[in-house]
């Protein structure tokens, strides 16, 4: 591996550099891939989740392992056409690199940035997402530019322990916060950022984590993640055969919880709170936390590849300010405004190339 080395002289290229982190190990691995229908047009996974609503436990159950399959649809090749008009509405972010110089000038960038599939590779066990030593040190760097936050469906402690950098954590879709240490140079003030609006449900998370646990080990490659505020139901390592099954055995266990709710990602089933909180109400969060959610002079920077950074993507939309940067390879329902999809995109603005899959560019900071 060979290890490039830059260096940055001003917030143009400190920019760069966190648009370039986010696309070294995402687009190389395993992106979300649309659900396409026979007669290539997108079907909407939107209504496919509609179908959960139908009366009847049989329409349930086929509702769900519909939507199980249209967030985890067999890899085929897209259609040039559909996807050259998929870029027209979002563009690459590197391509487009200078209207969004102009966009930033006289802000503040703050950087938010998914983990799985962003920062760490889709890998078949979860427990093993690393970062790579190259890409934790990259991160460092945008931190130090920039107020950054890593925001994951993930248990906030867990995501630490894999990044290990000292920047904001929203665990568990954002339902669990927590900023650095006081004294952090870009927060206004001195208070500790700290934020669990599902404290209440805790309990009733770790009863369903040991009845959904005892449920699917029956199951061959089925894992239950418990994320605190939330839990996850992997299904990467089911057989396709099985994951009817599987959604049966979730939807017997949370039906007796009506204060939870099942939603989807790429092969995973996660089941949270009802309450009204996501990624988007945690990137809000944040802005506020940070003393800039009444500025005119911020520019939020959200890169993510998975449905729920969906969320983050709308708040931004919703606010007509920052920049929803989507990593994926092919084109997918977003509300994203820029896209990235391969390394060797970064070589406009970024004089240097990505070699391959473990090939990772470091930036430092010059004094």
């Amino acid at each position: 591996m060979t290890n490039q080395t830059m260096v940055i002289s001003d917030a143009k290229s400190g920019l760069t550099m966190a648009i370039a982190v986010a696309l070294t190990e995402s687009a190389l691995y395993s992106p979300a891939m649309p659900l396409v229908s026979p007669n290539g047009y997108f079907a909407s996974r939107k209504k496919l989740l509609k179908k959960l609503e139908a009366n009847g436990n049989g329409a349930r159950m086929n509702a769900l392992l519909d939507s199980m399959r249209a967030s985890s649809p067999t890899r085929r090749p897209t259609d040039t056409e559909d996807h050259n008009s998929w870029i027209l509405h979002h563009p690459s972010a590197l391509s487009m690199f200078e209207e969004i110089m102009r966009a930033s000038q006289g802000k503040q960038i703050v950087v938010f940035l998914d983990y799985d599939g962003t920062l760490s590779p889709i890998v078949e066990d979860p427990d093993r997402a690393f970062i790579t030593t190259e890409m934790r040190e990259a991160v460092r760097d945008v931190a130090k530019l920039f107020p950054t936050a890593i925001v994951s469906g993930r248990c906030r402690a867990k995501v630490y322990n894999f990044v290990i950098v000292r920047v904001y954590y929203a665990g568990s879709h954002g339902m669990d916060i927590k900023g650095p240490a006081k004294g952090h140079t870009h927060r206004k003030g001195n208070q500790t950022v700290l934020c669990q609006p599902a404290r209440e449900f805790l309990p009733m998370i770790d009863e369903v984590y040991k009845a959904l646990t005892e449920k699917v080990k029956c199951i061959p490659g089925a894992k239950v993640e418990n994320n605190k505020f939330c839990l996850s139901v992997h299904y990467r390592c089911v057989e396709e055969k099985k994951w009817g099954e599987l959604g049966d055995q979730v939807r017997m266990v949370i039906n007796d919880y009506p204060q939870l709710r099942l939603t989807q990602g790429r092969k995973v089933l996660e089941i949270r709170p009802t309450i009204k909180w996501d990624k988007g109400n945690a990137l809000e969060f944040l802005l506020e936390a940070l003393g800039y959610a009444e500025s005119n002079d911020v520019l939020p920077i959200y890169i993510g590849d998975d449905r729920t950074d969906e969320d983050a993507f709308r708040v931004l939309q919703e606010r007509g300010q920052g920049l929803g940067i989507l990593v994926s390879k092919t084109p997918k329902e977003t509300n994203a405004s820029y896209s990235l999809q391969e390394p060797s995109e970064a070589s406009y603005e970024v004089p240097t190339t990505f070699g391959g899959v473990e090939e990772v560019v470091r930036i430092k900071a010059l004094a």
